[in-house]
């Protein structure tokens, strides 16, 4: 790197690029000769599909309320009409449980209003849920998650 004066005593600094040419030219190579000798595929390695048709046990524990668009709720498989009572049903189910079973999931279609939401959610916080999951997939086409 020079430097070149002017009449007014000003410092210019100029590059010279022939170097840095130089060395993109070796990295260019470089990659050139590597590149054939890179794997042209991944190796993966996929579970097989076991014969037997198995299924998880169901936790008779967890609790799922649901919220369908039609209106109502439902605790597991119990129709709800009502948020006070949905909110008796829970403090009777977690009463006398221990502190890591208290688990409540609130299941809800993405078309529901989220006040809705909220608004189950702060009762199932009083009745002493916690923690509280949210699922929302698959609800409206009727292939949610498994059946409690």
């Amino acid at each position: 790197m020079t430097l070149r004066t002017t009449h007014r005593r000003r410092v210019v600094p100029i590059i010279n690029v022939t170097p840095l040419i130089d060395v993109l030219l070796v990295l260019l190579i470089i990659f050139m000769v590597l590149s054939p000798m890179r794997p042209h595929q991944f190796e993966s390695r996929i579970p097989q599909k076991s014969h037997e048709n198995r299924m998880e046990p169901v936790d008779l524990m967890t609790l799922v309320v649901t919220i369908p668009a039609a209106g109502g709720y439902m605790l597991n498989q119990r129709e709800i009409a009502t948020r006070e009572e949905l909110g008796k049903l829970l403090f009777k189910a977690l009463d006398g449980r221990p502190a890591d079973r208290k688990a409540v999931f609130i299941k809800a279609p993405k078309s529901l209003i989220y006040s809705e939401v909220i608004k189950v959610m702060d009762v199932v916080k009083g009745a002493g849920a916690f923690p509280i999951g949210l699922q929302i997939e698959g609800l409206e086409s009727g292939s949610g998650g498994t059946k409690i």
